[in-house]
């Protein structure tokens, strides 16, 4: 589970901003967040908003690096499917416009496995690691406790990892953590932390349309099954669907169709780019419900039906279809969910650029109007946007008052 992640000196992001997943003491929908086994209370859903340019994308971006700095170096020393790792080298694109160019990017990942809670912290410049730690909180114990730290090229293993090694020429490109998935990879705590980024958090693509096909390819029954419920609930003709392999690791996806009790078989290349979309989409969710992943997705209402878009956050929402703690955290422009039916205050977030083209994000919850009042959890949230009195106003790129947020 994605419990909190911070961010600093990431493309047009310059001051720190934090994204929270951790559920506030606000009274709307109190059946519709994860509680944890220590009592701890998540947020299944988290939706960004913005203007184009502002930088919401940004923000994912950053925890996508991040997970791909981590994972990249395991893939090539393995022989691992998952290719979109592999395909270029992992640099930290610091903010622009300032001195900040010449400074590292400061990421900051707080995230939960079934045993532990970890903070990983890792600082670098470009492509250099500067600084690297590591620590955990034990559910068994309650005791938080350091696993390591680099600092530059000093390096400290504490606690479960002290009797490990790291060799002198560790490379100042590779993370600690990386390292020690490669060399350790057997180690009860290293397979507990990098589980978790190979298997607790997932990225959508839309713009990749290798992936897209990648991902109507399903071979699970329970995903399959629960593709096929979706499928039916939208009220589409389609009662079931075939994938054929083919050479060169090409695939062909048939749907069937039953119309006037009339079964048709049809090509997916034949449908339309809705439904395709939702072929590509719909395995994603499903295995994200199934296993418990943090599902990560920029403009997810791209192509699809806000009524789908609707359904799909509403499944997240709902902890007797959600039993496993999955968490969808997606970007969009959609206004019809943007409401007090669908969303917690804390679930709703803004990113927009100031003077100094540096985005700031904030949270409905924490938002404050010049007289020092929050929004109230009955009011318009769309109407609202729209009226720019959060100050993401989705028809500016530059936002020139700020009022109380970020000061």
């Amino acid at each position: 589970m994605l419990c909190q992640f911070t961010v600093k000196n990431f493309k047009s992001i310059r001051d720190e901003v934090t994204f929270d997943m951790q559920a506030t003491a606000i009274s709307e929908h109190e059946d519709r967040i994860i509680k944890d086994k220590d009592g701890e209370l998540y947020l299944p859903v988290s939706a960004i908003y913005g203007p184009n340019g502002g930088g919401k994308s940004n923000v994912l971006a950053a925890l996508h690096t991040l997970v791909a700095k981590i994972l990249r170096p395991l893939y090539i020393t393995e022989d691992n499917e998952n290719k979109a790792f592999l395909q270029k080298r992992i640099v930290m694109e610091p903010f622009a416009f300032s001195e900040c160019k010449n400074e590292p990017t400061e990421l900051e990942l707080f995230f939960r496995t079934s045993l532990a809670e970890y903070r990983y912290i890792l600082h670098i410049k470009q492509d250099v690691i500067v600084y690297e730690s590591l620590d955990r909180v034990k559910f068994e114990t309650g005791r938080r406790s350091a696993l390591f730290e680099r600092d530059n090229d000093e390096i400290t293993l504490k606690g479960a990892f002290s009797q490990l090694k790291v060799s002198d020429d560790l490379s100042n490109t590779l993370t600690l953590l990386s390292y020690l998935g490669i060399t350790y990879k057997k180690n009860e705590v290293v397979k507990d932390v990098l589980g978790w980024f190979e298997s607790g958090i997932d990225f959508l693509n839309y713009g990749n349309p290798i992936q897209e096909l990648r991902m109507a390819v399903s071979s699970s029954k329970a995903i399959k099954k629960l593709m096929l419920q979706m499928i039916q609930e939208m009220d589409l003709d389609i009662v079931d669907f075939r994938v054929e392999e083919k050479e060169n690791d090409m695939i062909e996806v048939y749907t069937k169709h039953c119309v006037a009790g009339v079964e048709t078989e049809l090509d997916l290349s034949d449908e339309s780019s809705g439904t395709q979309k939702i072929f590509g989409l719909l395995p994603f969710i499903a295995a994200s419900l199934l296993t418990g992943t943090a599902l990560v997705i920029d403009e997810l209402d791209a192509k699809i039906h806000p009524v789908l878009l609707k359904h799909i956050i509403m499944m997240f929402n709902d902890m007797t279809i959600n039993k496993h703690k999955a968490q969808l955290i997606f970007t969009s422009h959609d206004l019809s969910t943007m409401n007090s039916e669908v969303f917690r205050r804390d679930e709703i977030w803004f990113v927009a650029k100031g003077n100094e083209e540096n985005s700031k994000l904030y949270s409905l919850v924490e938002f404050k109007n010049e007289k020092g009042e929050s929004v109230r959890k009955d009011a318009k949230f769309d109407k609202q946007y729209l009226e720019g009195k959060y100050g993401a106003d989705p028809y500016l790129r530059r936002i020139i008052d700020w009022g109380k947020v970020g000061a």
